[in-house]
Order: C-alpha cells, then structure tokens, then sequence
C-alpha cells in the first residue's frame, strides 16, 4: 500500500527546512531582548476552552475545528490556535500570583480545517507572544513593535501595521445598536454568513471579505467613533506609542480580527506589494483570563503564521544568510586510517565543528565529491603513509591550496581557519 501524505500538510524537508530554523531563531532571538520567556502547551486541549476563548460565532470554532472524542468521552479538539491554550496555561499554574506583568511566547504547530492553499494549510505553525496583568498602552506598541521588527529582522521590509480599536463591554453596546440599525433595512443584501451574525455578532460583519457586504458596509458606524472614556485615551496613547518608535501604521476601521475575545487595540501585519496580504496579527483581550476560570486581567498579544512569511520570502526574493555545507570532510585510505578517522571525527565534532565522512566506501575520486556535493569547506585526507608520519593533507575547497599539517594539530587548524 502507497501512503501519501495528508491534504493540508506538508513535509518540511532538507534544504527547506533551514528556513525555518533561520526564522524561529529570529523569533527566539528577539523575544530574549524583549524579556519573554518560552511556554509549550499540548497539542489539544477540552473543546470547551476554544468555545468559550475563541468565540462560538467565529468561523475557527463553527466551521474549522478538527474535535474528536477520546476513548473516555471526552470531547477534545486539535489547538486552532494559540492563545486559548497560554492563557489556559497561565490561569491552571496560578501565574497570575506572580509579580506581574507575565511576558509569554510560543512557536508550534496550530490546526484549523479549511480549503488548503498557498500560505494556509490545514496544519500550520504560529509563532505567538503575550503579556498578561498590565493595561498600558505603551505594552500594546511594544508588542506591535516586536512582531514589525521580527519581521524587518528576516528581510520583509514592506510590512504595515493596520491598527483599529475595538472598544470594550462598555461602549460597544451603543456602537451595536447604530450598526444593527444601519444594517437591519440592508439585510437582505447580507452573505448567508453575515446574515447569521446580525443578531450574534454584527460587528463581524465589517471584517466580511465578501465583496457585496464590504460595499454595503462602506457607510457603516465606525467603532472609534463610539470609544468610551477608557478606551478612546487608549488609542490615542499606542498610536502616540507607535510614532515614537517609528513604526508605520494606518488606521483601519473596519478590521476587527477573526477571534470574538479582543477588546480595545486590534492590528494586523500586512505585506505590501508582490506577494502582499495578511501576514499575522493581534490585539488585547482583556476579558479572556476570566473567561476562562482566571481573575480579571488584561492581556495583550500577536500571532504570526510562519507558513505566510515563508511564503513571502520566497515570492519576494530574499536571500536568507543560511549556513550551508560542513566544515569538513574526512577521506580515509586503508584500513588504519579509517579507524583513526573514527576518533578522529569525533574530536571535529567536539571542537564544535561540523563534519563528515565518506561511509560508502568510495574511491579517492568518490570522496572528493561526495565532500564537494556537501559543500564541505575543508577536506582532511589521511593515508596510510601520512598516518605512519602522524600528519594529514588539508585542502582549502574554496581557494584550492592545500598542505601537510600535524595530525594532532586538525583541529585547531580548521577552527582558526573557520574564524578567518
């Protein structure tokens, strides 16, 4: 039997799979400056948490969610997203006692099932981050600043920030009502989908890529205009944020995300020109800790799907600093010297270098490309007679210039050369 693999996956392979390496270590690299500590939650968790934390009427929880019932009963679902299950997390092992504000960041695999296509796969990898217990603003730039330098740091410079407010329990009431009676004579005009959030959830509405609902929603009541005491400052104070630490944003009235728990700030990562679209995004969620079981606390935080800001490297032409081929490659001629070579290997490695060897046993030839196919940068070549004279030839792939040196001195001879 032919087994492929499943539709909506991929496999991350060699020379592939480097890529991704370089970019998660971008994201480890920046959360270390930005003080974020690392969280690693399960791959599925109670289907109740995604209910209730991602919001029953968005399209992740009534349309996409891979749930299945284990061997006890109990209903459980393959995370579609990542920041149900940190703040599941932080509520269960009581980091809320802790001195706050809590900075967490996450990278791992996330599933949704929906129509597979570039960029979006019914497996996929986010890397996420978020700060709980602090409700300033400057917190809410800081985040966007994170996620628009992780971005500049990987080489997609033509990033935006598209920013939009969208209140809190207090003034969203006033801002629902305008809508539904602006919408409510129009209804008939609705996308089945937005139909069904009239009554549920209207300000979804604004967020419908349809392109009947996004002209008949051209006129609607904007949110900003309905911002309370609070959150009306709010906005005013990130944007000031922003500006201060010179990132580019515009203001987007009618982008509310896909996740029912933001409040207050929302924002999008948008690539401009070639390749362009929808890279990641975030907000607060300031009522989301209580939701699900904690104390009222704010939080604040982004998603980034690594799958789109592959893609967009690829499609953009951006050449990563990959670190390619080994350090060196060991030929071994006869019997002793290969034995030698064992140990020999051993030390490369040990030193902190990366190297290989011929285990096919090729000819002299053979071993000169396989070093060459694996773009080694050193070839150590021990015989029999160099190794009665306790020496081996070294040879310079780039430059072509190769010697006799001590074998006891290999080592070191590679590692210097290395730093040049």
């Amino acid at each position: 039997m032919k087994f492929r693999i499943p539709r909506g996956t991929a496999d991350l392979l060699p020379g592939q799979v480097e890529k991704w390496q370089y970019v998660e270590e971008k994201a480890r690299e920046l959360c270390r400056r930005y003080h974020f500590s690392e969280v690693r939650t399960p791959l599925f968790e109670q289907t109740e948490l995604f209910q209730r934390g991602v919001g029953e009427t968005t399209d992740i929880v009534e349309k996409e969610m891979y749930t299945f019932e284990d061997r006890g009963g109990r209903k459980l679902t393959l995370r579609p997203e990542g920041t149900a299950s940190v703040v599941r997390s932080f509520v269960e092992n009581k980091m809320y006692a802790e001195p706050q504000p809590t900075k967490l960041y996450y990278i791992g695999p996330m599933f949704r099932y929906e129509r597979p296509q570039a960029g979006r796969q019914r497996q996929f990898h986010q890397y996420g981050v978020e700060v709980f217990g602090t409700l300033e603003p400057s917190v809410d730039a800081e985040i966007i600043d994170l996620g628009y330098r992780f971005y500049t740091s990987v080489g997609l410079t033509d990033v935006q920030v598209e920013l939009n407010s969208v209140g809190c329990p207090q003034c969203r009431p006033e801002h629902r009502a305008a809508l539904v009676d602006y919408l409510t004579p129009r209804k008939e005009e609705l996308c089945k989908d937005c139909l069904s959030r009239l009554d549920r959830n209207p300000m979804r509405i604004l967020d419908c890529k349809n392109e009947s609902c996004r002209r008949l929603t051209e006129e609607a009541p904007k949110m900003i205009d309905y911002l309370c005491h609070d959150c009306g400052p709010h906005f005013e104070a990130v944007q000031e944020n922003l500006k201060l630490l010179e990132v580019p944003f515009r203001i987007d009235t009618r982008m509310v995300r896909g996740l029912d728990y933001y409040t207050q700030t929302a924002f999008e990562y948008v690539l401009k020109g070639k390749g362009g679209g929808s890279l990641g995004g975030g907000g607060r969620y300031n009522g989301l800790v209580e939701e699900v079981g904690g104390p009222d606390m704010p939080g604040v935080g982004f998603a980034v799907g690594l799958e789109r800001v592959i893609l967009a490297l690829d499609e953009k032409g951006v050449e990563l600093p990959l670190q390619q081929g080994v350090d060196c490659f060991l030929i071994t001629l006869g019997a002793e010297a290969k034995k030698q070579g064992v140990t020999l290997l051993r030390k490369l490695r040990d030193a902190g270098l990366s190297a290989e060897r011929d285990t096919m046993d090729r000819k002299m030839k053979g071993q000169m490309k396989a070093a060459d196919r694996l773009k080694a940068s050193f070839v150590a070549i021990l015989g029999e007679n160099e190794l009665k004279e306790n020496r081996i030839g070294v040879k310079n792939m780039a430059t072509g210039h190769q010697e006799t040196i001590c074998l006891d001195k290999l080592v070191d001879y590679i590692r210097e050369a290395r730093k040049s």
